[in-house]
C-alpha cells in the first residue's frame, strides 16, 4: 500500500491544485490528512466550513480513500469531515488489512479553536484504536506530533509535541505514525519499531510517502517543488 500524507493546508486552495497534480504521479492508494484544513485568517466572504469543503473537494480528485483528523484550527469542521466520510478522529477504518486510527487537535499558546488536553487525546486514541486492533498493520494519524522527536521541535530548540501521542506509540507500536502541526519540523524519525513522519506544509510543495509491503514500511518526505 502506498500512502500519501498531505498536511497543514491552512485555506491555501490556490496552491493545492498544481501540487495535487504532481502528487498524483506518486500513485497513492490512500490519502492521509493530519489536520489544519483551515486557518484563523479566512478569505473574505468564505466561512471555515466552506473552505474545508473546497479543500476536501480538491483532495477528492485523487479518487482514493481519504483519512483525516482535524487540526487545532478545525473545530468547526469536525462535522464536515464526518459527513464527508473522511474522518478517523476518535475512530478507525481498515483498508486492505491496514488499520487507520487517529485523533486531532493540538495545544498551542494562541488559544486556537481545537486544543484538547492530554487526557482527551488519550481517551480519543484509545477509542479509535478499538476499531482497528484486529488489523494486521496499523497506522496512527494525529495532528499533534509525538513529543521529544525530530517532528516537534520549534526554532528555539524546544520540543512542543504531545507526551500522550508519544506514549501511545510506545505502548501500541503501530507500524507508522503520521503527524503535522509543527511546520518547521518537517522530518522523519522513529519510536521503537514505529516509523514517524511530519511531512510539512503541502501548499509549500511537501508531502509524505509511506510504502507498506508485507508488514514493513518505508517513509520519506517528497518535495514537489
Amino acid at each position: 500500500m502506498r500512502i500519501l500524507a498531505l498536511s497543514d493546508m491552512h485555506n491555501d486552495v490556490e496552491n493545492l491544485m498544481p501540487y495535487i497534480e504532481k502528487a498524483a504521479e506518486l500513485k497513492p492508494d490512500v490519502v492521509v490528512c493530519p489536520g489544519d484544513f483551515t486557518d484563523v485568517n479566512l478569505p473574505k466572504g468564505f466561512s471555515r466550513v466552506e473552505m474545508a469543503k473546497l479543500v476536501i473537494a480538491e483532495l477528492g480528485s485523487f479518487g482514493k480513500p481519504i483519512m483525516a483528523v482535524p487540526g487545532n484550527q478545525d473545530k468547526e469542521i469536525i462535522g464536515v469531515l464526518e459527513r464527508g466520510g473522511v474522518s478517523i478522529h476518535g475512530t478507525g477504518r481498515i483498508i486492505d488489512s491496514v488499520g487507520f486510527y487517529g485523533f486531532g487537535g493540538a495545544k498551542t499558546p494562541f488559544g486556537t479553536s481545537y486544543e484538547p488536553d492530554e487526557s482527551e487525546i488519550e481517551s480519543g486514541l484509545e477509542k479509535a484504536y478499538e476499531y482497528v486492533k484486529q488489523a494486521k498493520v496499523k497506522v496512527q494519524v494525529t495532528h499533534n506530533p509525538p513529543a521529544r522527536t525530530k517532528l516537534d521541535m520549534i526554532p528555539s530548540g524546544a520540543h512542543v509535541g504531545s507526551e500522550t501521542v508519544r506514549m501511545f506509540i510506545e505502548k501500541n507500536q503501530p507500524l507508522v505514525a503520521i503527524a503535522a502541526h509543527v511546520h518547521e519540523s518537517r522530518n522523519v524519525d522513529s519510536i521503537g519499531s514505529c516509523k514517524i513522519i511530519n511531512s510539512g506544509r503541502f501548499p509549500e510543495g511537501y508531502c509524505g510517502l509511506v510504502e507498506i509491503d508485507d508488514g514493513s514500511a518505508s517513509v520519506k518526505i517528497v518535495s514537489l517543488v
